[in-house]
């Protein structure tokens, strides 16, 4: 079964800062794990990708304040994120990407709420 298990949301100050935890079970092999994000009345986007090679892609609106890593195990993945906006606020979605062949998977985490707010 297939898991991909979220914690670290919350309620924080503009400037502060949170850590987010994803980790993975019940998938094979992984080639990048990653975090994407929808706030209310937009589309989801992707926050930071990081793959088995340890290449990371991060979207330039949190370019320099969000950084994403890998745990030891490789199934586990952080966002750190610092210097929080208002505009952070939304759900953050782990995702997890398995290639069979030419065949891509996405496996989701259920989300977690980050609240940027005075």
């Amino acid at each position: 079964q297939v898991q991909l298990v979220e914690s670290g949301g919350g309620l924080v100050q503009p400037g502060g800062s949170l850590r987010l935890s994803c980790a993975a079970s019940g998938i094979f092999s992984i080639n990048a794990m990653g975090w994407y994000r929808q706030a209310p009345g937009k589309e989801r986007e992707l926050v930071a990708q990081i793959t088995s090679g340890e290449s990371t892609n991060v979207a330039d609106s949190v370019k320099g304040r969000f950084t994403i890593s890998r745990g030891k195990g490789k199934n586990t993945v952080y966002l750190q994120m610092n210097s929080l906006k208002p505009e952070d606020t939304a759900v953050y979605y782990c995702n997890a990407v398995s290639m069979v062949v030419v065949t891509r998977y996405d496996y989701w985490g259920q989300g977690t709420q980050v609240t940027v707010s005075s």
